[in-house]
């Protein structure tokens, strides 16, 4: 995948946005910017797309902003003379795709079978949009047709709520998933940017899904750690495993051997991907130390582990996996 791409994958959630009127292109951005999802897609469905995607670069610059909707070659050059960093269309058009390929712009069109897939395979595209996702058969469809085209990834659009949403970004043939529900047009044509900012923040914590998976406690060695765990082990009913530098307690006490991270021991949160949730923390201000990241396989592309710069009352915190 391209930067963009794997900007896109980082960021998990596209909101879909279709604006009737520019001015509610600022407060909108403001509103999704404060809810965590610096992004947005906005439709060429309306008048007001080119405008309202230039007001949106223009007021917030870190913004990741594409175009939607997007059918013509001349609404390509419109949408990228105005700020949008990608393109995405509801079906594919070889001209449009070819068109943007020979610019280096990237483009995920629309796709909704497998003839669709070869045709962007043959055009030199490996990620598609499936649209409309839920009423062609929803991930069952996606997964089936990502079974031959072993290379393709997949951004589905069309009937993406919070419901189904963590149910399609564990497949991980999907790089993200394009939605409208915390972008609705009632909310944006009477102003409820409070709302979105709300029902964004939301989104973002569903699909990130952080929750406590161990705590661990820092001993002077295996002796003091093994007494602990028996106690701990006893106390409530959960079987002691023994390990090389610790001693776990069930799946949430981790007693090690040694003094490790934090002057009192670490805590691990789990979380649905740690890559998204290390660029939404940073992109919240949050640092980490690369030096302790740990990764899923050779290419150190897919994190597993990884912990955050300092301590937060004695304790380390690192990110895992589920």
């Amino acid at each position: 995948m391209n930067e963009v791409l794997e900007r896109l994958y980082r960021i998990g959630i596209v909101p879909v946005v279709k604006l009737d009127d520019a001015k509610d292109a600022e407060p909108l951005a403001k509103a999704l910017c404060d809810g965590g999802l610096k992004c947005a897609e906005v439709t060429f469905r309306t008048d007001a797309a080119e405008e309202s995607i230039r007001k949106m670069t223009t007021a917030f610059p870190d913004m990741f902003v594409g175009a939607g909707t997007v059918l013509t070659t001349e609404q390509v050059d419109r949408a990228v003379n105005a700020g949008a960093k990608f393109i995405v269309s509801p079906g594919l058009n070889p001209k449009v795709v070819k068109y943007c390929v020979e610019k280096n712009i990237p483009i995920t069109p629309g796709t909704a079978n497998p003839s669709d897939v070869e045709q962007a395979i043959e055009l030199g595209l490996d990620v598609v949009k499936f649209f409309p996702a839920e009423a062609n058969g929803g991930l069952a469809m996606i997964k089936a047709m990502a079974a031959p085209y072993v290379n393709m990834k997949f951004m589905p659009t069309g009937g993406i709520n919070a419901k189904n949403l963590c149910e399609y970004l564990d497949f991980k043939k999907i790089i993200a998933c394009g939605g409208s529900w915390m972008v609705k047009d009632d909310l944006i044509k009477n102003g409820e940017f409070d709302k979105i900012t709300a029902m964004t923040k939301e989104a973002v914590s569903l699909m990130l899904g952080f929750k406590i998976k161990h705590v661990g406690i820092n001993f002077e060695n295996e002796g003091a750690a093994d007494e602990t765990a028996n106690v701990l082990s006893d106390l409530f009913g959960t079987e002691k495993k023994v390990g090389n530098s610790s001693i776990f307690v069930g799946p949430d006490f981790e007693l090690m051997k040694k003094i490790g991270r934090g002057a009192h021991g670490h805590i691990a949160i789990q979380t649905n991907n740690v890559d998204r949730a290390v660029y939404h923390l940073e992109e919240r201000g949050y640092k980490f130390d690369y030096s302790s990241a740990l990764y899923t396989d050779d290419t150190k592309k897919n994190l597993k582990n990884i912990y955050l710069e300092g301590e937060y009352g004695g304790f380390a915190i690192h990110l895992a996996s589920k």
